[in-house]
Formats: C-alpha cells, structure tokens, sequence
C-alpha cells in the first residue's frame, strides 16, 4: 500500500522530470506532502476501530445489534460506543475499546462524577479468559468500589458478553433495563498489567478516564469539564508557563542580549515578572486543588513551596540590587546566578512530577520536554558564539 502513491508518482512523472524537479525546487511542501502522503495513508489503515468499520466479532451477541447507532465517544484512546432502544424500557449497548493489558470500564453516573456511578467493565486475563462484572463506585478510596451481582437494583444489566476481536479489540455487550438511562456516562482504562484478579476481583485506579454526556435521541455528546478538571489544567498550565518556561527565556535574554542596553533588562525584568506572576497563581490553583481532593501529593507540594520561596527570594534581590560600581556586587551576580538556576532546574524537576502525578500521558511530556530541548539548542548555540566572539 506504502508504494502505490510512489508508483502512480512515478508513472505521473515519466518524461516530465524537468518540470517536477523545477517544481519540487521552488516548492518545497509538494515534496512533503509526497514523502509524508504514503505514511497518512499507513496510519489511515491502521484506524481500525470506528463507526464506519463492522463488528469484528467471532461469535454473535445475545441482542440484535443490526440496528445501533454509533459514537466515538473518547477519539484519543480510540473507544467507540454503539446502542439503541431495543424496546420500551431495554436497552443495548456495545463498547469497543483497544485491549490496554487492564480493564475497560463504562459507568453510568447520577451527576457526572465517579462517586455513585455503575460500572460494566470487563478485561482478558493473563490466560486469556474473558472477564465481564459490575462494580458500584461508593467512594473514591479503593474499598469503596465494590463487586456486586443481578440483584443489585441501581443498574439492571442482561444479556452481557465480552469478545475480543481479530484486531485486538474489547467488545462489551450489555442491555440494561431503563425506561431511559442517564445521560452522563463515564468512560476509563486501568494501568497496565493491574488485572482484577479472583477471589476479590478488586480494581486498581484507573489510568485514565473522561466524563461524557450523551443525547439518546440525538447521538450528540459533549466532554464534561468538571471544576476539579479544570482547576487541574490551570495549575499545571501555568505552571508550566511561568516557571518552566518564561523563567529560562528570562534567563537567556540576561546572558544573551547584554549588547542592547537597557533593552534586555527591561526585557528580563518584564519576562520574569510575568513568569513569577503565573507561577503563583498556579501554586495558588494547586494549594486550592489538592484541599478539595484531598489528594497526597507531599513531595510536589513540597518542591513547589521551595520554587516559590526561591522566586520570591530573587525579587528582593532585585529589589535590594547594589549599584555596580558597589565592591559586593559581583556576589549578588553569583547569588542571583545561582539561585535563578536552581529554581529553573526544580520547576523542570516538578513539572514532569506534576504530568506523572496527574496521569495526563506521553503528550504532556513530550511536549515539554521538546521545549526544554530547543532552549537547550538556543543555549548551546548561542553559548558557543560568545565564545567565539570572546
């Protein structure tokens, strides 16, 4: 498949070299998009999970599942959900989601949150046995998660199996009795390896997880945002902003930009204000955060206390900077050098303790870490030219 635009590329372009290699010189995006076409395509075929591919499944369900209708209800993790009213007060639902070596649970929640919920979830043991059970989530401590059977009254569920498809993929099948079932829907995946195992079954926090609200009627659904959420992004965005990465970019216009004065320092000083501004508003967002989860972060507390206290110790250092003809000015430049260096290097440290705490995946880190890469780049580069210069 890789070689089929290769190929038509090439018969497309037998005797017209000249005029490709004249185009492919001054427009250098047409020789992207032929080298990256190929690889768009791979990935494309790849995207086996979807409302318009079919139920891979080996055997068939215990409902008519002919008839459903179909949402990609979490497209990063590639979950996709299909139900319909079967009857007055049944109805059918099947959730495909890739095999994460842990559970895929769907929960069905009174208000949006966890807590209450009711959850299907099912898993492929290490022997490869497929296992399907109901769990009721009482409370956010992990004996409040409770196993329960067909008596329990808060979630009818019948008629449920569990498949694993040819191409790696769960297929949860269930009906549950309702005249019309709660629209806020919770979808999760348990870390890896962590399997329920018998005679408990107990389950591990989840991963990851996102809280949806679906239209029956519609198939329409939208992304619940809750405050904690929320609150959650805004620490760790500003966080990431102002110390993380405003405060380097201070740092390098005050080594870099001396020849233009005083349009550095004006520079460095606006720069990092506005890093420590958004920096303690973040701490502020974090403080009132971890009060309302009552999570245990001690250690990312601690070192953001320590960040603070050292980007509060660098503005009176600037506030009580000698002149520079004083004799101890060249050890406020070392002070003022080292402590602005180690803040730099915990507000890293603690970013990526952050991402892990927050479970917010490769993403987040990758993408700080690219921006820790270029200004080590720019460093580099710009290091080695004062010296030369020198």
């Amino acid at each position: 498949m890789m070689l089929f635009p290769i190929s038509l590329f090439a018969i497309y372009t037998k005797g017209r070299g000249r005029e490709i290699m004249a185009s492919l010189k001054y427009n250098p995006s047409l020789l992207l998009i032929l080298i990256l076409c190929p690889f768009a395509l791979h990935v494309h075929s790849q995207s086996s999970n979807s409302c318009d591919s079919p139920l891979n499944l080996t055997n068939p369900f215990l409902f008519d599942t002919s008839s459903l209708h179909c949402v990609v209800v979490w497209s990063d993790q590639n979950f996709v959900l299909r139900y319909v009213q079967a009857s007055a007060n049944v109805w059918s639902f099947v959730l495909s989601a890739p095999n994460p070596n842990s559970y895929v649970a769907m929960a069905f929640s009174p208000d949006g949150k966890m807590v209450r919920s009711s959850a299907v979830v099912g898993w492929v043991a290490a022997d490869s046995t497929l296992n399907m059970r109901r769990y009721y989530l009482g409370g956010q401590s992990p004996d409040a998660v409770t196993l329960v059977d067909s008596s329990d009254n808060r979630l009818q569920v019948s008629n449920s199996s569990i498949q694993l498809g040819g191409n790696q993929m769960i297929y949860m099948a269930f009906q549950v009795t309702s005249d019309k079932p709660t629209s806020h829907l919770l979808y999760s995946f348990g870390p890896p390896g962590r399997l329920p195992a018998a005679p408990s079954y107990a389950l591990v926090e989840h991963q990851q997880r996102i809280a949806t609200s679906l239209n029956y009627a519609t198939g329409q659904f939208a992304t619940e945002t809750t405050p904690e959420a929320s609150l959650r992004r805004s620490h760790g965005i500003l966080n990431m902003l102002g110390w993380g990465i405003l405060m380097p970019i201070g740092v390098m216009v005050a080594r870099y930009m001396r020849q233009w004065d005083p349009i550095w320092f004006y520079s460095h000083v606006a720069i990092q204000s506005t890093g420590f501004v958004l920096g303690v508003i973040g701490i502020i967002c974090g403080f009132v955060l971890q009060n309302r989860l009552k999570t245990p972060v001690k250690k990312h507390k601690g070192i953001g206390v320590f960040i603070l206290v050292l980007g509060c110790l660098q503005v009176i250092a600037f506030l009580a900077r000698p002149d520079k003809t004083s004799k101890v000015r060249k050890y406020w430049n070392w002070y003022h050098f080292i402590v602005g260096r180690v803040l730099i290097f915990a507000a890293a440290v603690n970013v990526f303790y952050g991402i892990h705490l927050a479970k917010a995946g490769a993403g987040w880190n990758a993408g700080f870490a690219s921006v820790l890469v270029i200004f080590f780049i720019i460093t580099l580069i710009l290091e080695l030219r004062a010296c030369m210069r020198k």
